[in-house]
């Protein structure tokens, strides 16, 4: 079974006939698979896990990927179920798992309003410099 979408979809394999299905949730995925193969066919189900890197992982933690990063650096953050070329990848459940218990850890930072992002800052007018007095030499 896998998940694309928003919707559930699972297939049956080793069998003469190609047998797929789709629900909107986990349960009711299973529950057409269920009629489809009959309730006395066993089923091995096999869940292909979402996985997500460091973007997805701020998003879910709602910090930007700098902090994320952060947090991996000090060994504060789950660790990564693998390390592809674009980045380290986790478990979605794991991120979700970590970020509900670091919210309960921290109820008063997940309830701070979200920083403006490229605020520019207010340039100041310039002071303006005094002028030097000409010096003028008297003829000899």
């Amino acid at each position: 079974m896998w998940q694309s979408g928003g919707r559930w979809f699972a297939h049956v394999l080793d069998v003469p006939a190609y047998i797929e299905v789709t629900g909107t949730s986990r349960a009711s995925c299973l529950a057409e698979l269920r009629k489809a193969t009959g309730d006395d066919v066993d089923l091995i189900i096999e869940v292909i896990p979402i996985v997500v890197g460091v973007a997805e992982a701020a998003e879910i933690m709602g910090w930007d990927k700098r902090r994320v990063i952060t947090y991996i650096d000090r060994g504060s953050f789950p660790e990564p179920i693998g390390t592809l070329a674009s980045g380290r990848i986790w478990l979605r459940e794991d991120v979700e798992d970590y970020a509900d218990h670091w919210r309960a850890a921290h109820p008063q930072s997940s309830r701070q309003p979200p920083r403006t992002p490229n605020r520019k800052k207010q340039k100041l007018p310039k002071k303006p410099t005094p002028k030097k007095p000409k010096q003028v030499s008297a003829p000899a």
